[in-house]
């Protein structure tokens, strides 16, 4: 089966040196597998997943949580979610089968990578050519699974609020950029990743109880943050909402697929994803 993915003409505009630091730091505090444990059908429970700090969370921070994951569709929905594609700010395309940890990565110049993020394991095409030799191979997909995480993170991170290694605190009231009034929660990590030391703020809107904006500090200890973006234009995608509109940079093409072909992931031939519902 040879298929095509069409990539924007238009090349991604890197703005600041600093918003790049800031993305690899992301790759490596942001949770990399959804370990939590699955909801009842029932009840549509929010559990943590495993390593969350529930002793010192707050639980009103955790209450609030729970009230983003019904508002984002509700945690059954979620689980259920199985195949989400998405462009990355115009520089990638990504196909990630959240059931199974394998995720397919494609850059315009023709790089792509099939890895699974459970074992590390997976193909790479780069330079016209499969990546064959082993250390090179490894390097790559380890490259990929960063790429997942840091991707991954910006797209779906109010489903992850209560993810392994984070405590969450309520920090009261207050208006984002927009005027809106939300609560605060504050994600601070531990025993996660390799810069544990950062923090985010979560502006939750009073009324909508989604996410409405987000700021991120490379340390805990900082007053000033080194970005705020907002979250917007939520839309209805399979039994969830994700928004794609992070202010001057936008999430596109989102898409959730209740099927798609094995090839996707075991060939590194081009997809097009037009062709599937």
């Amino acid at each position: 089966m040879i298929l095509t993915l069409k990539f924007p003409q238009k090349p991604l505009v890197i703005r600041s040196l600093t918003l790049l630091t800031i993305a690899l730091i992301w790759f490596s505090c942001s949770p990399q597998q959804d370990q939590s444990a699955q909801a009842d059908p029932q009840t549509d429970a929010n559990p943590a997943a495993t390593g969350f700090d529930m002793d010192h969370s707050d639980p009103q921070a955790i209450a609030i949580a729970d009230e983003v994951m019904e508002a984002m569709g509700g945690r059954h929905a979620w689980d259920n979610t199985r195949y989400i594609s998405w462009d990355f700010f115009g520089n990638r395309k990504l196909i990630w089968d959240k059931h199974s940890g394998r995720v397919r990565i494609d850059f315009p110049d023709g790089t792509t990578y099939l890895v699974d993020i459970n074992d590390n394991s997976g193909k790479a095409y780069k330079n016209g050519a499969e990546v064959t030799h082993p250390d090179s191979l490894a390097q790559e997909l380890d490259r990929a699974k960063r790429i997942w995480i840091n991707d991954s993170y910006w797209l779906v991170m109010p489903f992850k609020l209560k993810d392994s290694g984070v405590t969450l605190k309520h920090q009261g009231l207050e208006k984002t950029e927009g005027g809106a009034s939300a609560h605060v929660l504050e994600l601070t990590f531990e025993n996660v990743g390799v810069t544990p030391q950062n923090r985010y703020l979560v502006y939750v809107d009073t009324s909508t109880k989604l996410v409405s904006q987000w700021s991120f500090f490379r340390e805990a200890g900082q007053d000033t943050a080194n970005f705020v973006l907002p979250w917007r234009n939520y839309q209805q995608h399979g039994g969830i909402l994700l928004s794609d509109n992070r202010g001057e940079r936008e999430l596109s093409d989102v898409r959730v697929f209740e099927t798609l072909p094995e090839e996707i992931f075991t060939s590194l031939e081009p997809v097009e994803l037009s062709n599937y519902h």
